[in-house]
């Protein structure tokens, strides 16, 4: 690889702040981030201030880890998270962290709905705020929100889910309107199906699972390393002139 090439993906220097790193799609982001050169300040629910995987394969590629225990449901301390980040001059902003709510819409609390968009969107938007404000300011800044196969299809039984990733897609091209001439990169992933906890009941139901793997022209489950290898373009020097995508990585879903 030339060096030409390589400094395309280089983040030396940079300093990446990734939600819902401990694990899944989270975890591998944070690890290839931190390869690429960038120091990773992970956030999560249950994220530990000692040892954890994430610390691990972050300073294993011999960048400074900074854990940030943060309930993403809870407005007082996503705006507390906000405001912090905002003052860390973060470079790059993963919104991944993510949860889901299984029930027919019919059956589906006005409870499970509220916690999906508080996790999935408001947190997006609020961190996206504060953290692009800062972004804005210096004239540069890369903000990647995780979004889903469900921002662009209604799903079966995630009602709160569909639309909370359908507006993870909308608002990311909303940003980049703004953002874009200011120097702020504003893109999304948006996932297929991969093999994370939020997928364990689908690939534990044989006829759920022989359905989706038939669905996909890759004729596999995604790995979260699949995911992260879209963000790291999307974090980088290689994705200058990219705003406003919601690239989808499905291993072909769409495509059927």
């Amino acid at each position: 690889m030339t060096p030409e090439v390589a400094g395309l993906l280089d983040l030396t220097g940079k300093t990446a702040a990734v939600t819902g790193a401990g694990r899944g799609i989270g975890l591998a982001v944070a690890r290839l981030l931190a390869a690429a050169g960038a120091d990773v300040i992970g956030i999560g629910a249950s994220m530990p201030e000692g040892d954890s995987p994430a610390r691990a394969a972050v300073e294993a590629e011999g960048r400074v880890f900074t854990p940030i225990r943060t309930d993403l449901s809870d407005h007082a301390q996503v705006a507390e998270l906000g405001t912090l980040l905002a003052g860390r001059e973060v470079d790059v902003l993963v919104n991944n962290a993510g949860t889901i709510r299984r029930a027919p819409a019919a059956e589906h609390s006005d409870a499970d709905f509220d916690h999906v968009l508080d996790v999935n969107l408001r947190a997006t938007w609020t961190l996206s705020r504060d953290v692009g404000r800062a972004m804005l300011a210096r004239g540069s800044g890369r903000i990647v929100n995780v979004a889903s196969m469900l921002s662009f299809q209604g799903g079966i039984t995630v009602p709160g889910y569909t639309a909370s990733k359908s507006a993870v897609a909308g608002l990311t091209k909303a940003l980049a309107n703004e953002w874009a001439h200011r120097g702020v990169n504003v893109n999304a992933v948006a996932p297929g199906y991969v093999a994370t906890d939020n997928t364990d009941a689908l690939r534990a139901n044989p006829d759920r699972n022989r359905s989706i793997l038939e669905r996909i022209p890759a004729g596999r489950w995604a790995e979260p390393e699949d995911i992260a290898g879209a963000v790291l373009f999307l974090c980088s020097r290689a994705a200058d002139y990219v705003h406003g995508v919601v690239l989808p990585v499905d291993g072909g879903w769409l495509a059927r």
